[in-house]
């Protein structure tokens, strides 16, 4: 199949593109390389530099003629989406928006969407979190999610097209890029790794439910051809705090550095973890890789960059 990946050069979209052309896939990568990198982009994959809301993207679906999008890119920093709302929304529902017009017009297939299991939930009133759960987004980044979400169902009722929403928990792993706000196991990871000191903010009791990248990118490949119209929440059900994982971190890169805390961020979700027994009924989806292992790769990932 031909597959159009947005944010193909980004953490999560890399790692998924190699997968697409391990199976022998033809993968279309747009992406703006504001946070993506070229080093991450398969040398096999069709890559065009471009922002999802330029009006060129026409022409990369004419030509290209892919059967189904794979859309990742996003502004996916939720602090950046408390400062600046509007730039938020214009690339994440403009944006969005600018795609699905394009699936539309040239007749894609399927749309598999990368949405937030964390944000779209908010303060959760049971743990783990189920497909199920009220929608009450803390953030402007949550609310673009939800709403692109609601766009989705009113392009397949209106256009027929299919979609898969997959609502990912906190993804890490290699790749994972240590200098934003939102990759806590590559901003510890790195800071340890170069004998500085990161910083946890508050008391570090805060649990979020981390699921490797690898484990993403299977969920991603199950639903190329299953799962159509369909939610899934894509999680470990395991909740960890902001001081464990630090620890594990510590100990994993042999530096047994000692906790600092800082202030507490504003607004910032106490706990959230996700269910993923729908996915697991549906499709056998379930995540391999527990948080000691994944850890361990993503540190090795790290000691070579560095070295």
């Amino acid at each position: 199949m031909k597959i159009l990946l947005t944010g193909g050069a980004g953490f999560i979209g890399s790692n998924i593109a190699d997968r697409y052309i391990e199976l022998g896939h033809q993968v279309v990568i747009v992406d703006n390389l504001i946070t993506g990198k070229k080093e991450n982009i398969h040398s096999e994959a069709i890559f065009y530099e471009m922002d999802i809301r330029d009006d060129q993207l026409p022409r990369v679906f004419e030509k290209e003629k892919p059967q189904i999008v794979n859309h990742h890119a996003a502004q996916m920093d939720v602090r950046k989406s408390v400062a600046d709302p509007i730039y938020d929304a214009d690339v994440n529902v403009l944006g969005g928006l600018n795609v699905l017009q394009n699936c539309v017009r040239y007749k894609v297939g399927k749309f598999i969407f990368a949405s937030t299991g964390g944000a779209i939930y908010g303060e959760q009133d049971y743990f783990p979190a189920d497909e199920q759960h009220p929608l009450r987004p803390l953030s402007p980044y949550g609310i673009t999610k939800l709403t692109t979400e609601k766009y989705l169902y009113f392009y397949n009722q209106s256009y027929n097209l299919k979609y898969t929403i997959l609502r990912y928990a906190n993804v890490y792993g290699p790749r994972q890029n240590p200098h934003g706000e939102a990759g806590v196991v590559a901003i510890f990871t790195e800071r340890m790794l170069q004998d500085e000191q990161p910083v946890i903010n508050g008391d570090g009791l805060q649990t979020r439910d981390y699921v490797y990248v690898g484990d993403v990118v299977r969920a991603n490949e199950m639903v190329l051809e299953r799962g159509n119209n369909k939610i899934y929440n894509i999680g470990t059900g395991q909740e960890t705090d902001v001081n464990e994982l630090f620890s594990k971190i510590s100990r994993e890169t042999g530096k047994n550095v000692p906790e600092k805390h800082g202030p507490a961020k504003p607004g910032e979700q106490k706990r959230s973890v996700l269910s993923s027994d729908f996915i697991l009924k549906e499709l056998g989806w379930k995540p391999e890789i527990g948080l000691a292992q994944g850890i361990k790769k993503t540190v090795q990932f790290f000691q070579e960059r560095i070295h």
